[in-house]
């Protein structure tokens, strides 16, 4: 955001408490300092599965989880509602079924699933039994083609178990990529030629002693998942999830967002539980604070943001999460839904954003919607954390925040911060930071620094270099930065995060080039917002949508504003490619949140960078002479 001026009041925000305010820097060797919280960690579980045993004693019919009906025709119909007690019941069920067939680390369970009541029984069968499990990627078995990346895992892997939402949406990724050795349990359906368990004889398992045992058994080292990172160039590792890091986040959140523990917390979220924002983050926030999901079954796409909205207009959330398209699609639908604003404004704390930068006439449209609504805005919480932290590391220190700040590190957290060729790197130590990757000892081995720091590739840098107690705002990552023919150092995080505000809304994200090069380059991946930019019909051909004069003068527009705005060559877009082609998820060029991989998307897309800066690439958008 944009401070106010000298003259104007600071805007009023909805109350929040902040546990962390205040930093400890100290000195290290010649270009090394270290970052903590004042605040120490306090004790925390050595298990998950005890919020669940609390829960279900203290609020037995307080509703853990819910979803939708999924009605015949696709749609979806009343809620279905899992209470604390009952899913106990029902893990311990499902956690005999797993002990009966031997199942463990190194014979875990593979889920093939999207968000689902059933997929979550299954991970609380597993986290009670003591037996590890991995939630695949959905994408790798119903958008692949090829199913290279779905062997990969299941070969790392070598699942005793199989577990899949439906043959109609998994049954091909079954017969192409799982043994006929490995047992294949469905929910619904069956696969031609082939034996598969059914869940709901799992469910009828009846439970022993013997399940309890094995959940007294587990502790702060045992394995409660795999969760393997996105890849970019290299096949996705498998990172190791044990008890302590889960319950030690936790307890990690709960004194950095204190607001977590006011009341039990409502969330309406999406975010896939593959990936540990929602699967670690958001899940873990629920369960160890006795609160409800409600699993929504949109996503921010034109196609599916209409049930995130009716959700929302439905079910009022105490905490929001999302990632930046979601929240623009958000901030757009507010302006003209007076149910959903009055439902979603009526008793949320906070917003909170990650995965890519949140550009900024989102967020002014956000608060602009709210002080019309409520007189007064609500917290946009950011920080920064990846799947090898639980994810939670870092968090903000007050309401005040711009785009890219991070704040400072959790309680029990210890940063290291290492200058290095012109950017600051930041590393991790604390009982939050993975083990490392599972069957990869090499690579375990590379990611740590010989003081047992996770070194993250991430560069940092103050966000008020006389204040530590400021904290961090973000750098970009280092392995994105390069360098020009010239020997000028090009900084992408913080340019890319320009070149998206100022193609908003119709950029989603920008891949920086010029590796060795003249100058830099940037290819644009559009929003879908572009065909109503362009005024053509809804199924037009994106080449038509880009070439159309709308399109093409706002795009004039945006790289002569960026031009003019430029300190320097590794500033500057010296030329503009808008991509008609969207980037894959079998390349792994974007994520299952819908970020992209600007390694990959520059990997396999070597011919379009050189053709972009040999200038005979189509679409391309050079800027104008300033006189012009």
């Amino acid at each position: 955001m944009s401070a106010p001026a000298a003259n104007d009041a600071l805007p009023r925000y909805r109350p929040l408490a902040f546990g962390v305010t205040r930093g400890v820097l100290r000195e290290g060797a010649p270009g090394v300092r270290y970052l903590e919280a004042e605040t120490p960690l306090e004790p925390y579980g050595e298990h998950i599965t005890h919020r669940l045993l609390h829960w279900a004693d203290v609020a037995p019919d307080r509703t853990f989880i819910a979803r939708r009906e999924r009605l015949a025709d696709g749609s979806t119909g009343d809620w279905i509602h899992i209470s604390y007690a009952q899913a106990l019941e029902k893990a311990r069920r499902i956690g005999q079924g797993l002990l009966d067939r031997g199942l463990s680390a190194e014979r875990p369970v593979a889920i093939l699933s999207e968000n689902s009541l059933e997929h979550a029984l299954m991970v609380l069968g597993c986290l009670y039994a003591g037996v590890p499990h991995c939630s695949v990627s959905p994408p790798y078995s119903i958008v692949s083609q090829d199913y290279d990346k779905l062997r990969h895992v299941l070969a790392t892997l070598t699942p005793g178990l199989v577990f899949a939402g439906d043959e109609k949406r998994y049954g091909r990724a079954i017969r192409e990529a799982v043994g006929l050795d490995i047992e294949v349990m469905l929910v619904e359906g069956h696969i031609e030629g082939r034996h598969c368990t059914c869940f709901a004889d799992l469910l009828a398992t009846e439970p022993t002693p013997a399940v309890d045992a094995a959940m007294r058994a587990t502790g702060p080292d045992t394995i409660t998942k795999f969760l393997f990172t996105s890849g970019s160039t290299k096949l996705p590792k498998a990172v190791i999830n044990t008890h302590r890091m889960w319950c030690a986040n936790q307890q990690q959140l709960r004194q950095s967002i204190p607001a977590l523990m006011d009341e039990p917390p409502v969330l309406v979220d999406w975010l896939p539980w593959n990936h540990t924002f929602g699967g670690n983050h958001n899940v873990g926030i629920v369960l160890n604070n006795g609160g409800s999901l409600y699993i929504d079954d949109g996503k921010p796409t034109p196609a599916l943001i209409g049930e995130t909205l009716r959700n929302l207009r439905e079910i009022a959330p105490t905490v929001y999460f999302n990632v930046p398209t979601g929240f623009e699609a958000i901030a757009n639908a507010m302006q003209t839904d007076a149910q959903l604003r009055k439902n979603l404004l009526s008793r949320v704390k906070m917003f909170f954003y990650a995965g890519a930068a949140l550009p900024q006439p989102v967020w002014d449209s956000l608060h602009r919607t709210q002080e019309a609504e409520i007189g007064e805005r609500i917290v946009m919480g950011t920080g920064l954390g990846m799947t090898e932290s639980g994810p939670f590391a870092l968090y903000i220190t007050g309401p005040q925040v711009s785009s890219g700040d991070l704040g400072l590190p959790t309680p029990g957290l210890s940063l290291k911060l290492v200058h290095t060729d012109g950017k600051t790197e930041v590393r991790y130590r604390g009982p939050n930071i993975t083990p490392g990757y599972w069957r990869a000892p090499e690579a375990t081995a590379e990611a740590f620094d010989e003081e047992g720091y996770f070194c993250t590739g991430d560069a940092v840098a103050w966000i008020d270099p006389g204040d530590i107690h400021r904290g961090l705002r973000f750098d970009g990552r280092i392995a994105e930065d390069f360098k020009l023919a010239t020997g000028t150092f090009v900084s992408v995080g913080p340019l890319r995060a320009k070149v998206i505000a100022a193609g908003a809304p119709y950029v989603q994200d920008a891949v920086l080039t010029g590796l060795n090069m003249k100058e830099v380059g940037a290819l644009i991946v559009p929003t879908q917002a572009v065909r109503k930019l362009a005024g053509l019909a809804a199924d037009a051909p994106m080449k038509a949508v880009l070439e159309s004069p709308a399109v093409q003068a706002h795009f004039q527009g945006v790289v002569d504003q960026l031009a003019a705005s430029a300190t320097g060559s590794a500033s500057r877009i010296a030329r503009l490619h808008l991509m008609s082609e969207p980037p894959s998820i079998d390349k792994g060029e974007v994520t299952d949140k819908g970020s992209i991989n600007q390694r990959a998307v520059l990997h396999h897309r070597a011919a379009m960078v050189e053709a972009l800066h040999a200038g005979v690439l189509p679409f391309t958008i050079l800027p104008r002479p300033a006189s012009a």
